[in-house]
Parts: C-alpha cells; sequence; structure tokens
C-alpha cells in the first residue's frame, strides 16, 4: 500500500498495463491527473493537442494501427463532448481507446447547479457509446477500475471504454493498493457441431466466397489457410483488408469479388457485418447460403445466417480447415485469376484517382501505413490501394468520420516513428483539425500529408448536381493558400497537379523525415465517381 492522489493512483495503473503514451489537453479539472503525467515523464510520454477531438483521434490512431490500448485525457463537459466523434467512431473499428475525463465536484454531482463544465448526466452519455464506463469516487478505486477498464476494453469484441473521476479528487491522496491487470475473458471454444456444418457447406459449394472484416485483423494466416484448401477467395473492404495479402492469388478486392458475385452459392465471413455484400450489391443469389464466425454473440441475431458460430476468427478458421475437404483446384484458381485481372485494368478508369493512388502505393514502401479519409482519393483506395498486412490502411470504416484523417494519422505516426506513414484527405476535411500542424512540429510527428484540394465537399456537390438540376448548397469551398499554411507551421510543403508530380514531391517528403504537406490540385468535375465499385447495387 502507498499513499498517492487519485491522479497519481490512475497513472500507476496506465503504467502496469503497459502504456507508454499518453495523449491530452489539460484544463482545470483534471489538473491533478496532469501533475501526475508530468511526474512520471520519464515512462510516459504526453502529447498535446490544440483541440480535444485531436487527442482522441489520436489515440485512435495509435490503437488502431498497433492494435493495443491508448488513453488520452480531456476535461468533462464540453471537452468530453468533442471527442465523441473520435469514441464513436473507435468503437465502429472495434479500437481500444480509454478516455479520461474529470466531472464536478464530488458534492455537486447530479445537482445540476450550474458549475464549470457540468452535463445534465455525462456518465450516461459516455455509456451510450461506449463498451463500458464508470466513475472513480475515490483514489482508493483507481487501481481496480483502472484494470476493469483495460479488462472491458480488450475481451470479446475489442472497444472503446471511458473513466470520470470528480475533481478534488485527482489531487486528493489517500491510501492505495496497486492493481495488476486482470485476466481477459476466454475466448469461447469454436462449437465443433457447427464447425461441422459450416465444412459440409464448403464441401458442397461450388462457388464459395469467405469474407474478412475489422475482426479478423489478427487471423490472417489460418484464414488463408483455409482459402488454400477450399479454393476460395477471400475478399476484403476497408478494416479488412491487408488481413489476406492483396498480391496472393486468393485475395479478391470487392472490385473483383463483384464479378463472381452472381454466381456465388456460399459466403464464409470471419470478423465482418457483411455490409457490402448484404447492403450494397442488390439482390443475393438464389439460393445463396451464408456462414458467419464472430466473438460478438450479439450479430447471430443482426443478420440472418444459415450457421453461425461465436468464436474467434482465427480459431474457427482453424478448425475449420482441419475438417474440410481439399477442393482447391485450376479451375478455381484461373476463375480468380480472371476476375482480379479484370477488375484491375476496370478500376484504371477511376481517374484522377487511381494515377495519384498508383504512384503512392509505388513509392510508399512495403511496410508504410495509409490512413484515409472521407475524400475522393480515400473512397477509391478500399478497393484500388493493394495493403499486404493488416492495420496498414487506417480507415474510419463505416463511421465515416469527415475530418477524422489527418488527426488519427498523427498518432499512428506516433505508434510507428520508424515506419512511414501517409494521411489522405481533402481540403474540406483537413481545415477540421489543420492546425495540429502545430503538434506534429511540436512532438515531431513525421507525417507525409497529402492534400487533394477541389475547393468543394467533392463528393455532397457531385450528388447535389446530380440530383437537383446542377444546383449546391453548402458544398464549395474558398480554401487559403494551404503553401502559406504550412509555411506559417514551419512545414515544408509541395504544390503539384498530377500524379507524376505527386510521384516526386512523395519521394521528396518522405526523405525530408519532418512534418510535410503536399498539395494536389484537382478538378470535381473531372474527378470520375468511384461509387459503382463501392455500391453497384445502388444504381
Amino acid at each position: 500500500m502507498a499513499r498517492m492522489t487519485g491522479g497519481e493512483a490512475i497513472v500507476d495503473g496506465l503504467l502496469r498495463h503497459g502504456l507508454d503514451t499518453m495523449f491530452g489537453l489539460p484544463g482545470v479539472q483534471v489538473y491533478g491527473l496532469f501533475d501526475a503525467f508530468a511526474r512520471n515523464a520519464n515512462r510516459l510520454r504526453l502529447i498535446n493537442a490544440r483541440h480535444e477531438q485531436t487527442t482522441a483521434y489520436m489515440a485512435l490512431g495509435y490503437a488502431y494501427s498497433t492494435g493495443r490500448p491508448a488513453a488520452y485525457a480531456v476535461v468533462p463537459g464540453p471537452g468530453v463532448l468533442n471527442t465523441t466523434a473520435a469514441l464513436a467512431t473507435a468503437w465502429g473499428v472495434n479500437a481500444k481507446v480509454l478516455c479520461l475525463t474529470g466531472q464536478v465536484p464530488s458534492e455537486l454531482i447530479g445537482r445540476l447547479r450550474g458549475a464549470l463544465h457540468e452535463l445534465p448526466d455525462q456518465l450516461a452519455t459516455l455509456r451510450s457509446l461506449l463498451k463500458y464506463a464508470d466513475r472513480i469516487e475515490h483514489p482508493s478505486q483507481a487501481p481496480y477500475m483502472v484494470a476493469r477498464a483495460f479488462q472491458e476494453m480488450q475481451s470479446g469484441r475489442p472497444g472503446p471504454v471511458a473513466l470520470e473521476m470528480p475533481w478534488e479528487q485527482f489531487h486528493t491522496p489517500a491510501e492505495v493498493n496497486g492493481h495488476d491487470p486482470l485476466p481477459l475473458a476466454p475466448n469461447p471454444t469454436p462449437d465443433p457441431a457447427k464447425i461441422e456444418a459450416v465444412a459440409k457447406l464448403l464441401d458442397s459449394a461450388e462457388n464459395p466466397m469467405i469474407w474478412v472484416g475489422g475482426g479478423a485483423q489478427n487471423a490472417g494466416p489460418e484464414i488463408l489457410a483455409l482459402a488454400r484448401r477450399t479454393g476460395a477467395p477471400v475478399v476484403s473492404f476497408r478494416t479488412g483488408k491487408g488481413v489476406v495479402d492483396d498480391r496472393d492469388p486468393q485475395s479478391l478486392s470487392i472490385a473483383a469479388a463483384y464479378r463472381l458475385w452472381p454466381e456465388t452459392d456460399l459466403i464464409v465471413a470471419f470478423g465482418t457485418r457483411l455490409e457490402v455484400p448484404t447492403m450494397r450489391w442488390g439482390k443475393a443469389p438464389a439460393g445463396l447460403k451464408i456462414a458467419r464466425i464472430d466473438i460478438d454473440p450479439a450479430e447471430m441475431r443482426r443478420l440472418k445466417t444459415d450457421v453461425g458460430i461465436v468464436a474467434d476468427s482465427g480459431d474457427a478458421a482453424a478448425a475449420l480447415t482441419a475438417v474440410v475437404a481439399d477442393k482447391a483446384s485450376p479451375v478455381r484458381a484461373a476463375r480468380l485469376a480472371t476476375a482480379k485481372a479484370a477488375a484491375l485494368e476496370d478500376i484504371q478508369s477511376v481517374q484522377p484517382q487511381m494515377g495519384f493512388l498508383n504512384v503512392i502505393r509505388e513509392v510508399l514502401p512495403e511496410n508504410g501505413i495509409l490512413c484515409d479519409e472521407m475524400t475522393q482519393a480515400g473512397y477509391v483506395s478500399w478497393f484500388g490501394f493493394p495493403l499486404y498486412t493488416p492495420r496498414s490502411l487506417v480507415t474510419s470504416g463505416f463511421s465515416g468520420t469527415l475530418g477524422a484523417g489527418f488527426p488519427t494519422a498523427l498518432g499512428v505516426k506516433v505508434a510507428h516513428p520508424d515506419r512511414p506513414v501517409v494521411a489522405l484527405t481533402g481540403d474540406g476535411g483537413f481545415l477540421f483539425g489543420g492546425a495540429e500542424l502545430a503538434t506534429a512540429v511540436q512532438h515531431g510527428i513525421n507525417l507525409v500529408t497529402i492534400l487533394f484540394n477541389n475547393s468543394a465537399y467533392g463528393n455532397v456537390l457531385r450528388d447535389q448536381r446530380r440530383l437537383y438540376d446542377g444546383r449546391g448548397s453548402g458544398s464549395e469551398l474558398k480554401n487559403p493558400d494551404f503553401q502559406m499554411f504550412a509555411k506559417s507551421f514551419g512545414v515544408p510543403s509541395w504544390k503539384v497537379n498530377d500524379a507524376m508530380g505527386l510521384k516526386t514531391a512523395l519521394k521528396e517528403a518522405l526523405a525530408t523525415n519532418a512534418p510535410t504537406l503536399i498539395e494536389v490540385m484537382t478538378d470535381i468535375s473531372k474527378e470520375t465517381a468511384p461509387w459503382r465499385f463501392i455500391a453497384p447495387g445502388r444504381g
């Protein structure tokens, strides 16, 4: 037992769980917590930002790209509300993010007296968004409750969590017992009878597909072994990209897989909501069977399936490989190769976006990480940018969080200082958090940001003009001089007009080993809409 303040007790818990980096923006209710950060600066690096939202996005990028927990700290009320877009995105992509925040003084909680940063019920708000949220009422509770938060965050389906503490408890001393990490809930064992049922479906299927999502990021080798034995393609979109190397003959983009869709008679889905084939591809082929493997039991009631297995993706894939018949054949392999080659040729029509992505892939080393954004090149990256390893495309997934790309990429680069990281962003999304160039410079976050400037919320403007007799509303933008903007922060920048200009600039930016900005000038009227590849069933 040791005497600690509430802030010190929380930091002790963070350190026991292996954290070495914190993201945060200080304020009066959390002074005691940030003082504990300062007194442990030799063990816990603090990266501050210019907006609360960025602290959470950086934690998201760190957690997503590593698969490990990350944490941030902000003031309560408006401070924590500023981070909820990032928390919602973390929930959507199953990222292990811990939000630490304050509260009004203990005696005022729930009294609605109008204390600084008071909310009607902050804890209820957080619980409506997150996997777990609780309040630490006293420093003596902090070690166990930090351990509980980490346990909930990492058990089963991962997800974001939060802890709040009343203002005065952060600097109140008390006798505290440290608490080591709690054991995680064990993964459910795949039901042998259901494994046998899926194996029978695979053995009898003529044209099966394997789909992978974010829940399969740690199961690539097992899923590839199953694909090799069955001859089935492995199809991925956004969070599942890189689970199987896109260069592998078994790996198909959604553009290639859609060519095989009409004859598909079985889907075996690992850790995916199956949004694309069930919501974007229109009517399913006659007689299609669906089997799902997911660690979250709730998924089994969210989509009607023929067989549902509650299990870890890797465990279930290994169990299936052990019992399925060897159905690999030259005919199946040729079918996949033909679809893959045809799709690769077809997507080159999406210009200039594919031209830009082709040179990024050419210049970016194999271990590079790409961070997407709600911008034209970002959309096309979901099917047009080859990925070689899991977590090498960092995305907001179905949340579609405009403005998340650049600040999230900062956290990715903090987590991977020795790997090249490139952020894609648009002129609209970038200015949600463009001031964080200051954060990049202050902390030496050597991120390369590629900003596509078409003076619009491009997809919105295109849709408005198409749907409303050529009219737009609120989607055209008057931008600053981004070259001068970057210069004001001391950030090297380039301005280019085409793919070859981007190729030269990207090589120079990566060699600079500093925060950099490349502005790519584009014209929305000349950009090919990518939606026939992303949602062909919607027309």
